[in-house]
Formats: structure tokens, C-alpha cells, sequence
């Protein structure tokens, strides 16, 4: 078994944004965009893609990319990183989405860290919410936590709700030292944990809110969050492809 690899889930049945990852940027599509950011991230680590189809496989595999097939129907990335797990063997998994192609190396050695306190399963990020606007957004989830830094509970709705503001977000101090913490779709794993997670059948909290971390919490295991000072950006709606191209027109 490898100590550690990146396992980037990937599927074309995104509901928001139906084959969002074949989208071309630039004459590039966009899990192209994320392959070569994370390879040029973290060239140290073994990236692999856990495919859901062939179509995906064959653009990563002609860029030269290692891919490992995964059924279709599994429920999340989570679940599809479990089964790509069974063939690659890693002991500890960065689980990196494929609509994002902003990560850095400072992310990955993070999520490295905070996975390394004895009593998380699983390690995740967040970051401080910039704007109200931001904070609203039921694509952008919400994550608070306990006074020794694992994940309480994650949302799609704004919380903590500032009951003595009236809820009013305008009214709240969202930059640090902020109670109102940005989740970044980014986990590293055990491969303990995952073996138990594909096992173990979606609550109901996870089938209302469709985050799969809530998985976890439902059945008792602890999520270790890192505190990251940057961003990264979501592709969830076409609307995100304008903003990733000018992030590229800024950095040119």
C-alpha cells in the first residue's frame, strides 16, 4: 500500500450543470483545467480519477492521466473515492473535487495536517465568508464547529442565524475573527474510514441537505477542520465558468 495519493471523483451528471467537466475553457475542458492545476500542486503525490465514464476516462487518460473506472450509481464522491480506493490502496486519500481548479499546495499540506489530530476520521476545510451575498448562497455551504475544531454541522443555509440581528447578515462581522465559516469541498481520509462509509446508507440529513459529509456526522465520526486563509472556486452553475475565466485573464 502507498502512504498517500490524491483521488479526484469524477461524473457527468451534475444536476446544476449537466457535463460540466467536458465544458472547454479556452479550448480546454474543464477537468483538464483541474488535472494539470493538482499535478502542478502537488507533483509528489500519485493523482488518480475515480471515473463514472468512459467518456471522462478517455480525455484524462489521452492527457496522460491515471484513471480508475467506478460504477455510475454511487451516490457521491465519497463513495466513488471508496471504490477507487479497492485498486489503488492508499492509506491516506486527499479527496479533491474535479470542479475545482483553483486548490493549491498550501490546501493539500492542510488537509494533510489537520488529519493528523488522533481523533479525526476525516479532515476538512473553510475559510471566512467575504461577503453577505456569499453567505446566502445555498451553493456555498456553511460549517460550524466546536471549541476544539471538528465540524458540528454543515448547511446549504446561512448559520449560525444572528439571532439578535434579526438574521440580518448585513449586520454581521463576516471576516476574522468570524463565527461564519465558507466549507471547501475538499477532505483527506482514512482508508479505515472509507472502507466503513461505503457501508453505511444515506441519513436523512444527508438526502435533505445532499452533502455527504453529513454522512459521517450522522453516524458518529469526527471531521477535523482546517481554518485555510484562501478561497478556492466551485464550478456549480455556468455562471462560475465567467468567473474562472477572469481569474485566468487576471493572472495572465
Amino acid at each position: 500500500m502507498m502512504d498517500i495519493a490524491i483521488i479526484i471523483p469524477c461524473r457527468l451528471a451534475s444536476i446544476r450543470f449537466p457535463r460540466k467537466l467536458l465544458h472547454p475553457i479556452h479550448g480546454k475542458p474543464l477537468i483538464l483545467w483541474t488535472a494539470e492545476n493538482v499535478a502542478a500542486q502537488a507533483p509528489e503525490l500519485p493523482l488518480y480519477f475515480a471515473v463514472a465514464e468512459s467518456e471522462l476516462a478517455d480525455v484524462l487518460e489521452g492527457a496522460g492521466y491515471q484513471t480508475v473506472s467506478t460504477a455510475k450509481d454511487l451516490p457521491t464522491g465519497t463513495d466513488r473515492i471508496a471504490a477507487a480506493n479497492t485498486h489503488i490502496r492508499a492509506d491516506t486519500i486527499i479527496n479533491i473535487q474535479a470542479d475545482e481548479p483553483l486548490v493549491t499546495g498550501r490546501h493539500i499540506r492542510l488537509l494533510t495536517e489537520t488529519l493528523k489530530h488522533p481523533s479525526a476520521s476525516i479532515a476538512t476545510l473553510a475559510t471566512p465568508f467575504q461577503s453577505p451575498k456569499d453567505f446566502q448562497d445555498p451553493n456555498n455551504v456553511k460549517v460550524v464547529c466546536d471549541t476544539q475544531g471538528f465540524a458540528l454541522y454543515f448547511s446549504r443555509a446561512p448559520i449560525p442565524y444572528p439571532r439578535d440581528l434579526r438574521g440580518c447578515p448585513q449586520a454581521v462581522q463576516l471576516k476574522p475573527p468570524s463565527a461564519y465559516c465558507h466549507h471547501l469541498g475538499l477532505y483527506a481520509y482514512k482508508a479505515t474510514f472509507l472502507k466503513q462509509f461505503s457501508t453505511l446508507k444515506q441519513g436523512p440529513l444527508e438526502c435533505l441537505e445532499k452533502l455527504e459529509q453529513l454522512r459521517a456526522l450522522e453516524n458518529g465520526f469526527r471531521i477535523a477542520l482546517g481554518l485555510a486563509s484562501e478561497y478556492t472556486l466551485g464550478i456549480d452553475t455556468p455562471n462560475d465558468i465567467i468567473k474562472f475565466e477572469s481569474m485566468l485573464k487576471l493572472n495572465r
